[in-house]
């Protein structure tokens, strides 16, 4: 689908969408325990449906209900996971990561596949820690098949190239027989991921015990089902309307907890560098209020919130001086090569920016200049070009703008809400 989009000021109040960093681990736990949980969130994304597909061909019956805004999952834990299984993860990276070492937990062969960009990603690093353990993975690359069940012990794994691979270990090792101990070879990048997966366990009743170098995990501990969950709003996502809202408009964003182990949050702090203006109010809704402002240049590591990156490199392509973001390296394995594909689409619409090997340098311009961005099927490249062009003197033509199904749906129709003006080209 190709949209056309005139500028036009953004402005309103929208509600963030639910994590589905966080409904992915919920329903995972759930898929886990022996019983039945209830989980509610509000947008059925391609990644969700991906992880629910999953969880059901590893066994767990799962029950769909709702439209969007009010989804509720009735998740019945699996019993036994059938032999020679065929998880199909669709692009999610999150759902291949996080299931290859609980399916192995639980199997002695299965198959892992994906399609489109995921099939490229690497999964080397998993691989290489869990064969010591009893399985063998016939590929570095989707697809995968695996031989031999996971056995408990120790296993060294890199913490700084995948913090999902932490927490695939995190939720398969209270499966097995005996205790285990993740040892981190290199300081954990996105540890706030972990931290959120934590946080997770605890709530089925699994217990992880931190240590100097990583984790220790009991062994033969049961997955409690939980009887009633909401997911928390996505920090991700509702950066794209924070972001909006400091280039151009007047946007309060509701259900966005800042106590949150998301580290997404994190863009507030950027923001206050760089002296934008923003209220956070402390009241039941969660409310974030961002106005547009002037704004200053600010340098930084974003190694911790690669998925904000995009977000802030178009908000810091508008700002007065020479921003420069370092730490983002993994962007090259997302849906995209994130450097690449931001830089093109900012440039595209006449911002001033560069690539470099792990991050961008940019020089501010007053406004852009509008033009025609190729979404290079990455759903967060789209939605800076949605935002961007608020601050365009001429329309912006998104091409692939449907690949915002991967993780917000109904984006453009919250864009609408807000005063956004698009039309479709091309369906």
């Amino acid at each position: 689908m190709d949209i056309r989009i005139e500028p036009r000021k953004l402005s309103g109040t929208i509600r963030a969408i639910s994590s589905k960093s966080d409904v992915h681990r919920l329903i995972i736990g759930a898929a886990l325990a022996k019983g039945t949980s209830k989980i509610h969130f509000t947008t059925l994304s391609e990644d969700i449906a991906a992880t629910i597909g999953a969880v059901r061909m590893m066994g767990a019956v799962i029950d769909l209900d709702g439209s969007d805004g009010d989804y509720t999952v009735t998740v019945t834990g699996l019993c036994a996971m059938p032999k020679n299984a065929v998880l199909y993860a669709h692009e999610c990276g999150t759902t291949a990561r996080l299931l290859l070492p609980v399916a192995a937990a639980l199997s002695d062969s299965f198959t892992l596949t994906g399609s489109g960009g995921l099939n490229k990603r690497p999964f080397a690093e998993l691989c290489e820690a869990m064969e010591p353990r009893g399985t063998k993975c016939s590929d570095t690359h989707l697809p995968i098949t695996t031989s031999g069940r996971l056995t408990s012990g120790v296993f060294k794994i890199r913490g700084d190239v995948s913090s999902q691979y932490i927490s695939g270990l995190l939720f398969a090792l209270p499966l097995l027989d005996g205790d285990s101990e993740i040892q981190l070879t290199t300081p954990a990048v996105s540890a706030g991921y972990i931290d959120m997966t934590l946080d997770t366990l605890s709530k089925f009743n699994i217990k992880v015990e931190k240590t100097a170098s990583g984790y220790r995990v009991r062994g033969n501990q049961t997955y409690r089902p939980i009887a009633d969950c909401t997911a928390e709003g996505d920090w991700s996502n509702g950066t794209f309307w924070i972001a909006a809202g400091v280039i151009g408009g007047d946007i309060t964003v509701n259900g966005l907890d800042t106590d949150s182990y998301q580290k997404d949050k994190d863009i507030l702090k950027i923001l206050t560098r760089a002296f934008a203006t923003f209220k956070v109010y402390c009241n039941e809704e969660k409310s974030i209020r961002v106005q547009k402002s002037s704004f200053s240049a600010v340098s930084f590591n974003g190694e911790d919130i690669p998925d904000a990156l995009p977000a802030l490199a178009t908000v810091l392509s508008l700002a007065n001086g020479k921003s420069v973001i370092s730490g983002g390296s993994r962007l090259k394995i997302k849906e995209s090569n994130r450097i690449a594909t931001t830089v093109s689409m900012l440039k595209a619409l006449g911002a001033d920016i560069e690539g470099t090997d792990d991050g961008f340098v940019i020089n501010g311009v007053s406004s852009f200049t509008g033009g025609e961005v190729d979404a290079a099927n990455d759903h967060r490249i789209a939605m800076c070009a949605a935002i961007a062009s608020q601050r365009a003197t001429g329309e912006v033509i998104i091409r692939g703008a449907e690949c915002v199904n991967k993780s917000y749906p109904t984006f453009f129709e919250d864009f609408k809400k807000l005063g956004g003006n698009y039309s479709v080209i091309n369906g």
